[in-house]
This record gives C-alpha cells, sequence and structure tokens, in this order.
C-alpha cells in the first residue's frame, strides 16, 4: 500500500437520451440498419469545422434552454430572484442565526441538473456535510448568508453563479443552471470545527484501539513487538522479502467496519512497489510472508497513516489488509 495513494471516487455519468423521429416506413425500407451506426458515419465525414460548428450549437442550444428555464422559474409562486440572478423559494422556515462568510455551515443537500438529474446528494450519502460558506460557488455562498438555521430552500442558480461556461468534473457542463435543494442544519465558527472534529478523532481513536485490543484475542491472531497484527490465511513456499525488496502483490485494505477504501483486485491486476516506500505495517508485515503467502494485517495507526491520517482515511484509523504476495522482483 503506498503511503500516498488515491480514493476511489464515483462521480455519476450524465448522458442525454436521443430518439430518432423516423416512421417504421423508412426504417423498412433502411433494412433495419443501426440509426446510430449512420450518425456515426455521417460524423466521420464532417470536417473539423463542421465538427466544432455542430458542437458550438448545441452548447448554445444548451445555454438558451437553461436561460430558459430561469424565466419559468422565477414567474413561479414564492420564488424570490435577488440582484446577482439567484433564485430561491423558502420550503421551511426556521428561526436561528445566519452565517457570514467567514462561518462554517453544516447542511444536508441535493443537487440537479434542470432535467432532474442528480449530481450530489448528501442525503444519499447518509450525512450532512460542513463546509466553510465563503468558499463555496457564489450561488451558495450568498444564499446560504440569507438562510438562518432551520431553513429549507429550494435554489436555482445561474451559471454565471455557479460553475460558469466551464462547467465541473465533467458532471456538471458549462453553461448549467443548478437546482438545489438545501437544508441549513447548523452555522460554526472555525474554532467550534476544529473543536469538533478533535472530540469526533478522540472518539474514532478510542474505538480503533478497542478494536484492535479485542482483536488480539481471537484464534490464529499473532501481534509483534510493533502492535503489528496478523493471521496467515495461507502459507507460501517462495521466498521472503527484505525491506528493500520490490514486490508484486494482491491486495484490499478497508477499515474495521468493512469499507474497502482500495483493492488491486477490483483494477484487475496485482501492484508492484519498493517494500520501504508503504506504510509501516506493510514494510514489517510483508517481509514475515514467502511468496504464495496470503495474510491479513491489522495494521494500528501509528503503523499506518498516524494521528493525520490521508484524504480517504480518517486519522487515527486501524487498516486491515488482505495480501497476498505473487512475487519478490529484486
Amino acid at each position: 500500500m503506498k503511503k500516498t495513494f488515491k480514493a476511489a471516487a464515483v462521480i455519476a455519468a450524465l448522458s442525454v437520451a436521443a430518439c430518432s423521429g423516423e416512421s417504421d416506413e423508412k426504417k423498412e425500407a433502411d433494412g433495419g440498419s443501426n440509426t446510430a451506426a449512420q450518425s456515426e458515419t455521417q460524423s466521420e465525414t464532417q470536417t473539423p469545422e463542421q465538427k466544432a460548428s455542430d458542437t458550438m450549437s448545441e452548447r448554445e442550444a444548451f445555454r438558451a434552454e437553461n436561460l430558459e428555464y430561469l424565466e419559468a422559474n422565477k414567474a413561479k409562486e414564492g420564488v424570490i430572484v435577488t440582484e446577482s440572478g439567484l433564485q430561491y423559494r423558502v420550503i421551511e422556515s426556521g428561526e436561528g442565526k445566519s452565517p457570514s462568510a467567514a462561518d462554517y455551515v453544516t447542511v444536508h443537500y441535493a443537487g440537479r441538473l434542470i432535467d432532474g438529474s442528480e449530481f450530489d446528494s448528501s442525503y444519499k450519502r447518509g450525512e450532512p456535510a460542513t463546509f466553510p460558506a465563503g468558499r463555496l460557488i457564489p450561488g451558495w455562498t450568498e444564499a446560504l448568508q440569507l438562510m438562518k438555521e432551520g431553513d429549507k430552500w429550494e435554489l436555482a442558480i445561474p451559471a454565471d453563479i455557479g460553475y460558469g461556461d466551464s462547467g465541473a468534473g465533467g458532471v456538471i457542463p458549462g453553461n448549467a443552471t443548478l437546482v438545489f435543494d438545501v437544508e441549513l442544519i447548523e452555522v460554526l465558527t472555525m474554532e467550534q470545527v476544529q473543536q469538533k472534529a478533535e472530540e469526533m478523532a478522540m472518539k474514532h481513536k478510542t474505538e480503533q484501539l478497542a478494536f484492535l485490543e479485542e482483536n488480539a484475542k481471537k484464534d490464529g491472531i499473532t501481534v509483534l513487538e510493533s502492535g503489528l497484527q496478523y493471521r496467515v490465511i495461507e502459507e507460501g513456499t517462495g521466498a521472503s522479502p527484505e525491506e528493500t525488496s520490490m514486490v508484486t502483490v494482491h491486495y484490499a485494505g478497508t477499515m474495521i467496519d468493512g469499507t474497502e477504501f482500495d483493492s488491486s483486485y477490483k483494477r484487475g491486476e496485482p501492484a508492484q512497489f519498493p517494500l520501504d516506500g508503504v506504510i509501516k505495517g506493510w514494510t514489517e508485515g510483508v517481509q514475515l510472508m514467502k511468496e504464495g503467502a496470503k495474510y491479513e494485517f491489522f495494521i494500528p495507526y501509528d503503523l499506518a497513516y498516524g494521528e493525520r491520517g490521508s484524504r480517504s482515511i480518517p486519522p487515527f484509523s486501524t487498516l486491515i489488509f488482505t495480501v497476498e504476495l505473487v512475487s519478490v522482483d529484486s
């Protein structure tokens, strides 16, 4: 497991379905030919200039469609339009305080395009999100400062106070109007956010250490002086690596609740890396193995990503790895 690794990110792809207007008679005359294949052939015969022109036309049509949506939406009952062009409608009213741009906010939200395609949702993740109010897209920053704790609003955010003509992340097209349901749960200062983070980290640390203490009592678990725990699933018969060896391994990594954060199995091929270039628990543990062996490792936070964690690993996390040593390469 490399010290710096990429966590798998799940991104919903947006697609546009095109419907053919051909009559059944026309399809029969074509002998049931594939209209998609015809379109592809026609595209191949276009010049670069023609393709660019078509793309520009599509963008302009999309932009016009989104502007038409905003025009229609602002005429709806209860919709308020601010000077910036932000549109909002109050679904539920709260009585708490309003944030400033310097505050943090805890919110539940769902975001979609005007065709209803959802691109993000804290509701689906099962927990609200906390953001710095002043570091979001302008439409969000403006709306949040108008809201009170307990408010639930529907926002319609024009592209110029959203993600502009560039879009975002391959999920939000350029010139897209964004529609959000936003529920402002809590307004927090930076100091309160830091205090909450520390409290959560300490609670998480306690849970992780309790897991290791119980796990050490199980049959087949060996505990090393460093605190590393392991279980032999299958022994190998080949060579064992040294600390500086290059190794090829198959592996899967999970948190103690079973959440998988990395897997060579899912990528369909083993990984190769120098054993002294990975977290300490891996460096120590894999040296115990022989080629062909399969072990399960339980790695305490101080042999993994420590008190700070990494992008997808919370601070103080115990990591569980199933590791197959495919080969010692050097």
